[in-house]
């Protein structure tokens, strides 16, 4: 017997359901994803009853028996009753109590009965009243409830189970803090209240070191069970390499109680306990959430067949649906979706655009859905099988405001409830407001009535306050929607432009298949700004996610780490290995109920990439077998390069089994070609002008009409919009083809500053700086660059000051602004073509592993030069007197590696490589990795070059006269910022003096008065002997970072951040002077990295803004003659007046990452004991300091160990008004066979034994406040 259908998206705003009878035809379905539906009281007829003849098309009796709910303007809840009875023809609704007195025509009201959105949906289309059975169907599901319970922290309570030593390595992470410029950081807070650690550990390999005792792990879960816990996460390090010590946690937990477990080595058995533990504990996290779902689902569906989406694009039976997957479930569909319906229309290349109601999901189609193994969504890391989505907060729901500077389109959404402004429940200004206010929303066409007159009143609410505004003009409400409208445009590219350089692709070479409630409407424009000149939207375009849940496979994946060179003989190895993942998928999905015939051949890839490189490429089995070319030639396709004859390594092997779904038949008709009439015309807005509009309804159009653009079409679920200089076309299977008509104009701008054209170019700018530091991370080469992110690129004017940048590392930020005025100044007859690199502290360097590359744009008419690109990437290696180049004792810049002094590296366009190598392999303390230096140089210059490209296009689109306007505008717009937050300063002077460990003083006054602030350090002390000397690039940075962090909001950092401040630094170890031969100048690099964070903590703390952080980046370098080694470890964050400081984060002037355990183990000579956060390190207050860590490291063979570091001597992270002092780092070694521990000093260089025990732990941060007033409030 054949069931209906329905196949069902549950979204953010918004269920999307499509409904499929026995005889294949379609029903498509809306509804609010709260189960709500709206309306509009008509009149009240009697003492019972209402009308609204939007009930009017309702099935007969539906709404007996459910609550309605009256609302007043705001979206309060007047009153409340039951529907009694209800006339489909009439549309009136009957009561079971009088009408209330304050109900009347136009009241809006919510009829609900508690249910899903997805049994209203189902009810709705069968006409199934509340009382009625359901019949046998047949449902697949895509839902947010997963993320939701994410975003929102509401899964279950859950506990984290692993190796003793390592509770806390889920908090520390990857010791990265989510926002740089924050003082009050807020790290993702974990999604387990407990931890259990187990006494047993693994090598790297697998090998047993040390076997749990299952008496004491069984008291351990049981007293964990007694806790009222529901939920167990159990990942033990290396379990990946050997699983058993996991399966006995596991037995042992269920005989304790538990019946919601999830175990790493069963989820992911691939190497690094972060990114698996992580997926564990989501596992765990939201298990018990989604099985609750599914059975209040059953309550109603009973036993009919129930699939779920998953994140890789692919059903399950709902009873097997695990929370690893369920985190794109419901975006998968619209993958799924608009890559069938692309290549049914012919196109092999499709980028899809699907716009809801909270944000927009963007997605890549090439001829195979595009899979990531390893991503971060809402906050925590996943590996797990998903479709390659990139979600922007901009959807239909995203609020419009002014912050006094500029306008914003999100990343705050009105949600659901109380939604738009124009739903009529009190929210604010939104997307989908402006929309309707433009004329591209009809509102008689939308499911239920809008309220135009409340949108005009917060437009003219907000003309106001523009109107007031400095560097502003005065706007009308219909020229402020329309400006709302083209930054939400702008802020949906950006990410495209992002994804398509990251993955290498150009998207002017796609169609855009635009899909999603609000997709339509921004689409033509979308693919202007992209220069695409093809759009697809299909007839459920509006429900296509839903659509995608028909038409998706039942898939199936499994992977095991391998980590072995790649080689015949190990592919041989591995057939057993790829055998039995076969075997276990090929089962699952026989359990779906897929017919054989049906089930294509499995799929095997690899996940192979350098050996000593992180990243990896997942390459599909070739034909001919030979992995290694084909690894060889996607390297080239994504980075640029290849390294013939290095070692590939296999990582791990994965299998996918596809079970097939039947297509539904898909009609074709005959094309007829036409210009059909409209059924009507309305006014809509663009460019400026208002425009006679064809208004279309779908139903009434067939293949083969031609319309052209302005036009609206209306459907069912969506508002198509065809936008001028476009035409649209309706094809054989009826879908809408829209074709741009012309070339790419050029946009008529002012040169005056404009509050709509600010945020457009914010955007512009800010995009081209992403896309320059997405093609240096893709191109580079060493870890440090394309792992630990230790990179910036940016964008300068003509004189060198700071436009835009893309910042991971805060030290950066000035310095490189200083490097680009010396190149300038040292270089006044730069060509085109020419590109300079440098190093020179003393000439706007960091240190000497900081390389910059510097690249002029000149106007191709007069050879002026326009802007500047640049990039400034860490080398790990670039010479010097140890091996990493980060000495602890260096007395003289030249002990410090090589230096590169105003090198052209590029001259008029001919290459100086080879000159470059001679310099980087000549001297007496040459770079150890030179072919590593020219290859990430080569990648710096690369990212450049993306830049110089994409400013060329800003200016052919703008004008040269108007980028180089708001360049200018942006800059005062920070400007204005940073003066706002000045004049909140009370006037005065504000002074503080730290000491580093030998005592030197760091001094500081900083004067406020009105808008401006003057930054003195006279009174520091002279030059040092050590290398803890400084640079002015270095304290500009400094003070960049510090008054950037005054402005509590979201800016392009520039040079306009400081145009209010002046900076006076004398002569003094923040200052040393100039020589030409570098065996004379300060050494420094010990500035760089530990002096620039103490500079920090005085700025901060003269401003009375935050006590001090752990002061220090703890720099680590180990290793031989084979291999090197370096990391910074992180520490506590500084208390502030509002809030306590953050446990175990990088603070200030870095941001790296670092590197997993059990990575760390597997490549190189070491084991870690113990990697926790150092508790009660953290100064008392009123608010506290946040804690260090500890890091406790064993040397598994002879290593030369070197550590940088501060905070170890007397000066201990200082507390702010009344707050402790943090706890001093303290740094020990423990000889092999020796149970004493060894104190060391702050900077050591020591040789390692097998066997010896280095311990870090890094100093807390300080407390703010009187500890006694935390005690007492």
């Amino acid at each position: 017997m054949s069931l209906w259908q329905f196949w069902i998206d549950v979204g953010g705003t918004f269920t999307d359901c499509l409904a499929c009878t026995p005889d294949n035809t379609f029903h498509p379905i809306k509804v609010l994803s709260s189960g709500i539906t709206k309306g509009r009281v008509e009149s009240v007829q009697d003492d019972l009853s209402l009308a609204d003849p939007m009930r009017q098309d309702d099935p007969p009796r539906f709404w007996v028996g459910y609550e309605i709910r009256f609302l007043d303007d705001d979206g309060a809840t007047l009153a409340a009753a039951r529907i009694a009875e209800c006339d489909s023809a009439t549309g009136s609704l009957t009561l079971d109590a009088p009408v209330p007195e304050t109900v009347h025509p136009g009241t809006r009201y919510e009829l609900s009965a508690g249910e899903e959105s997805p049994i209203l949906a189902i009810r709705y289309a069968l006409g199934l009243t509340l009382d009625a059975p359901f019949p046998p169907v047949s449902v697949r599901l895509g839902t947010t409830r997963g993320t939701n319970a994410l975003l929102e922290r509401k899964g279950a309570r859950t506990a984290f189970v692993t190796t003793k030593g390592f509770a806390d390595v889920l908090r520390i992470a990857n010791q990265d803090r989510p926002r740089l410029f924050d003082l009050n950081i807020r790290k993702p807070e974990p999604l387990f209240e407990s931890v259990v650690e187990i006494d047993e550990r693994l090598d790297a390999d697998g090998n047993v070191l040390r076997s749990p005792d299952p008496d004491v792990v069984h008291q351990q879960l049981s007293a964990l069970k007694s806790t009222g816990v529901e939920s167990v996460a159990i990942c033990c390090l290396h379990s990946f390499a050997n699983a058993d010590h996991e399966l006995l946690i596991e037995r042992l937990a269920r005989e304790a109680g538990f019946d919601e477990i999830s175990t790493s080595s069963q989820l992911s058995p691939l190497i690094k306990i972060v990114s698996r533990g992580d997926t564990t504990v989501v596992d765990a996290y939201l298990n018990p959430i989604l099985r609750r779902y599914v059975k209040s689902l059953r309550q109603s569906i009973g036993s009919s067949p129930l699939k779920m989406m998953t994140s890789a694009g692919g059903l399950i039976d709902a009873d097997r649906f695990v929370g690893k997957d369920s985190i794109l479930s419901g975006p998968a569909g619209g993958v799924i979706g608009f890559s069938r319906v692309a290549q049914r229309a012919g196109f092999e290349k499709a980028i899809g655009f699907d716009m809801g109601g909270t944000s927009t999901d963007v997605s890549h189609f090439d001829g195979d859905y595009e899979l990531e193994f390893e991503t971060v969504k809402a906050g925590v890391r996943v590996v797990a099988p998903m479709l390659a989505i990139e979600t922007v907060a901009a959807g239909g729901g995203s609020i419009c405001d002014f912050d006094g500077v500029k306008l914003t389109v999100g990343p705050h959404s009105a949600g659901a409830d109380p939604g738009p402004a124009c739903y009529g429940r009190g929210g604010p200004l939104t997307v989908t407001d402006v929309n309707l206010f433009l004329g591209k929303i009809l509102p008689e066409r939308f499911p239920f009535p809008l309220d135009r007159d409340v949108v005009l009143s917060r437009l003219e609410a907000l003309c106001s306050q523009l109107a007031s505004a400095p560097q502003s003009r005065p706007f009308t409400p219909i020229e402020l929607a329309e400006g709302f409208c083209r930054i939400a445009n702008a802020s949906m590219v950006r990410p495209i432009r992002k994804i398509s350089v990251a993955r290498g692709y150009d998207p002017s070479e796609y169609c855009i298949v635009s899909f999603g409630g609000a997709g339509a409407q921004h689409a033509c424009a979308i693919a202007a700004a992209l220069g695409s000149n093809q759009i697809l939207i299909h007839p459920y375009a509006g429900i296509l996610s839903a659509y995608g849940m028909g038409l998706a496979d039942v898939r199936r994946f499994r992977e095991q780490a391998v980590l072995q060179p790649l080689s015949d003989q190990q592919l041989e190895d591995l057939e057993p290995l790829f055998h039995r993942l076969e075997q276990q998928c090929r089962s699952e999905v026989q359990a779906e109920g897929v017919p054989d015939e049906r089930i294509q051949p499995s799929i095997r890839s690899l996940d192979l990439r350098y050996a000593g490189i992180e990243a990896t490429i997942n390459v599909p089995r070739p034909n001919d077998g030979d992995y290694a070319a084909r690894y060889q030639q996607l390297h080239q396709r994504l980075y640029g390069y290849v390294h013939a004859g290095r070692e590939i390594e296999i990582t791990a092997a994965r299998v996918e089994v596809v079970g097939r779904t039947l297509d539904p038949p898909v009609a074709e008709r005959a094309l007829v070609p036409r210009t059909p009439e409209p059924s009507e015309t309305t006014q809509t807005y663009f460019d400026g002008t208002w425009h006679t509009t064809g208004v279309y309804l779908r139903e009434d159009l067939q293949p083969g009409d031609e319309i052209a653009g302005p036009a609206v079409l209306c459907e069912s679920t969506s508002t198509i919009v065809v936008d001028p200089g476009f035409n649209a076309t309706i094809t054989s299977r009826e879908e809408v083809l829209i074709v741009a008509t012309g070339g790419r104009k050029s946009e008529r701008v002012s040169t005056q500053a404009d509050p709509v054209m600010l945020e457009i170019f914010n955007n512009l700018f800010a995009s081209i700086a992403e896309q320059m530091g997405v093609t240096l991370q893709r191109t580079s080469f060493s870890t440090n660059v394309k792992e630990r992110l230790d990179f910036s690129c940016a964008i300068f004017d003509p004189e060198g000051d700071l436009v835009v940048n893309a910042p991971h590392i805060p030290v950066h930020l000035g310095a490189m602004s200083e490097t680009v005025k010396r190149v300038i100044r040292d270089n006044p007859d730069l060509q085109p073509g020419d590109v300079v690199v440098t190093n020179d502290p003393f000439r706007g360097g960091s240190h000497l592993p900081d390389v910059t590359v510097v690249s002029p744009v000149h106007d191709e008419q007069n050879g002026r030069i326009l802007f500047f690109t640049a990039s400034r990437a860490h080398h790990a290696e670039i010479g010097g007197i140890v091996p990493g180049s980060m000495p602890p004792f260096s007395k003289h810049l030249a002990e410090e590696g090589v230096l590169i002094r105003n090198f052209k590296l590029v001259d008029r366009g001919e290459s100086r490589e080879a000159e470059l190598r001679t310099l980087l392999t000549s001297g007496p303390l040459p770079s150890r990795c030179v072919h590593d230096n020219l290859a990430d140089v080569s990648a710096q210059v690369a990212a450049n070059n993306t830049g110089i490209r994409q400013l060329n296009e800003l200016v052919s689109r703008y004008s040269l006269d108007v980028v180089e306007a708001y360049m200018k505008h942006i800059q005062d717009a920070a400007t204005q910022k940073m003066q706002l937050a000045l004049k909140r300063l009370p006037d005065g002077l504000y002074e503080r003096t730290d000491h580093l460990d030998d005592g030197a003083a760091i001094h500081v006054v900083i004067c406020i008065a009105g808008e401006r602030a003057t930054v003195d350090f006279t009174g520091t002390d002279p030059v040092l002997p050590t290398n803890l000397n400084a640079n002015r690039a270095i304290v500009t940075a400094a003070v960049l970072y510090v008054f950037r962090c005054l402005i509590d909001e979201d800016i392009p950092l520039n040079s306009g951040v400081l145009a209010p401040v002046d900076i006076v630094l004398p002569e003094c170890f923040l200052n040393p002077p100039e020589h030409e031969d570098p065996g004379q100048c300060a050494a420094i690099v010990g500035g760089n990295v530990e002096t620039s964070q103490r500079v920090v903590d005085t700025l901060l703390g003269a401003l009375a803004l935050a006590a001090a952080s752990q002061g220090t980046m703890n720099n680590l370098t180990f290793g031989d003659d084979t291999f090197g080694y370096y990391e910074t470890i992180c520490g506590g964050s500084g208390a502030t007046p509002q809030a306590d400081g953050a446990d175990a984060v990088h603070t200030h002037m870095t941001n790296t990452r670092l590197t997993d355990v059990e990575v760390i183990e597997r490549r190189y000579p070491v084991r870690l004991h113990e990697f926790a956060v150092r508790r009660g390190s953290g100064g008392a207050g009123l608010h506290r300091g946040g804690d260090g860590i500890v890091r406790r490291i064993e040397f598994l063979k002879p290593l030369h160990v070197q550590i940088l570091s501060q905070r170890r001597g007397l000066y201990a992270p200082f507390g702010l008004n009344g707050g402790v002092p943090g706890t001093l780092g303290r740094n020990t070694l423990r000889p092999s066979g020796n149970d004493l521990e060894q104190p060391l000093d702050a900077c050591v260089a020591l040789q390692g034994q097998p066997g010896d025990v280095l311990t870090i732990e890094t100093p807390g941060g300080g407390g703010c406040g009187a500890p006694q007033d935390r005690i007492s409030g």
